[in-house]
């Protein structure tokens, strides 16, 4: 059997082998387990489809037809395991649970019909392509995929939102936890579902096969960028975020006085900014919201000005209310209603407080910047240099050459 090794060939050849070996790796990762073997089967699931266009491109299926029919056709998966990779790595406390299997009920039946066809004499096979597979089942499984693909991005898209809302509520240090490669990954898996349904358009108005056909090589873009980050995110610190409920009514918290506007504060998701609110240092946040629990205001307050645990660099909202005793949702609603900021903002409001006021004594030239800013709660230079510029308008070393 000869090869043509065109650039697109060996390309598609060594993206597979690449998503195989990553594929291992994370495996076999001992962190984060259940979402990396999700990413797992997804570049697995992936490959085995670039294994076709492989196949096709360097002219193995026009040498020998007995390949066809390869049991290498699991695109069906490609959107649950998508989903279901988001949603593990965002809540580490997620399990899968037997009741969810039916997400994989179409790539199940995919796979039945590929194992089965392949037991098949080949003459079986040719007919079937012939009378069902042509014009029945390669349309249902092209089309299928797309509409999958699609449904399952977009519901990945909507919980990385909704995780994107609820991280500085709950963590002061987000650098590491924000995951904007992944939104780049699923703005690229959109770029695909949107070639693909150009394909499906040329396919069933124009009759155009493979001749605008580009899906294979943006998949192959995609599983690429998979290996060589989703291998980075694959020690990534778990975190515990469950989607929001649905929203209560303002009628109803206005009608349950102070309790019930905490609760209803809470479940229409006021552990989220919808709207940015301007940092503000600590010694001018507002305390005079009317709805606020002044006990446990004071409370966060001591822990935070005389116990100072915003020098803990990782410090969470968890860890606050374990130390102070106040429940995680009183927390986050005294935080954002009686400071007026989230609770990411709060704590390095803190820090740079504390940088700030020791830059102006004597001693401050006894540490470097950075050393400086990593004893105040800050723990990278990156870190430290965004969020001060964000609450002071200037640069570290701009701030101190004043």
């Amino acid at each position: 059997m000869q090869i043509p090794f065109t650039p697109l060939v060996v390309s598609l050849l060594a993206v597979v082998a690449q998503a195989v070996f990553a594929a291992g790796l994370l495996a076999l990762a001992r962190r984060n387990r259940l979402p990396n073997r999700f990413l797992a089967l997804l570049m697995l699931a992936i490959a085995l489809w670039l294994l076709d266009g492989f196949f096709r491109l360097a002219g193995i299926y026009a040498q020998n037809a007995n390949w066809y029919f390869a049991p290498i056709y699991y695109s069906f998966a490609f959107g649950p395991l998508l989903y279901f990779y988001v949603r593990s790595l965002i809540n580490h406390a997620f399990r899968f649970r037997a009741r969810q299997l039916w997400h994989f009920g179409p790539v199940l039946l995919q796979a039945a019909l590929y194992w089965g066809l392949r037991t098949q004499p080949y003459t079986t096979r040719a007919w079937f392509w012939e009378y069902v597979h042509r014009p029945y089942t390669y349309r249902l499984e092209f089309i299928g995929t797309w509409v999958s693909l699609t449904v399952y991005l977009a519901l990945s898209l909507r919980l990385l939102r909704q995780y994107g809302r609820w991280l500085p509520d709950n963590f002061s240090e987000t650098s590491e936890l924000r995951l904007r490669w992944l939104r780049v990954l699923l703005v690229l898996v959109g770029l695909v579902s949107l070639q693909w349904l150009l394909e499906v358009v040329l396919r069933e108005f124009f009759g155009l096969y493979y001749q605008y056909d580009y899906s294979t090589e943006l998949l192959g873009m995609v599983v690429f960028l998979i290996g060589v980050v989703g291998l980075r995110q694959a020690d990534m610190q778990a975190v515990r975020f469950v989607p929001e409920v649905a929203p209560a009514t303002s009628e109803t918290a206005a009608s349950t006085g102070l309790g019930g506007a905490l609760v209803a504060a809470v479940a229409a998701g006021s552990l989220r900014n919808e709207l940015p609110i301007p940092a503000l240092a600590p010694d001018t946040l507002a305390t005079t919201a009317p709805a606020v629990d002044a006990v446990a205001l004071a409370r966060i307050r001591r822990a935070l000005e005389e116990e100072q645990l915003y020098l803990n660099p990782t410090l969470t909202l968890a860890e606050l209310s374990a130390h102070t005793g106040l429940a995680p949702r009183l927390i986050s609603f005294t935080v954002n209603q009686g400071f007026g900021q989230s609770f990411n903002d709060l704590i390095n409001g803190y820090r740079v407080a504390e940088v700030k006021r020791r830059l102006a004594t004597p001693d401050a030239q006894r540490l470097t910047l950075l050393g400086l800013a990593l004893e105040c709660g800050f723990n990278s230079k990156t870190t430290f240099n965004r969020i001060f510029k964000q609450f002071t308008g200037l640069a570290p070393r701009e701030w101190n050459s004043e």
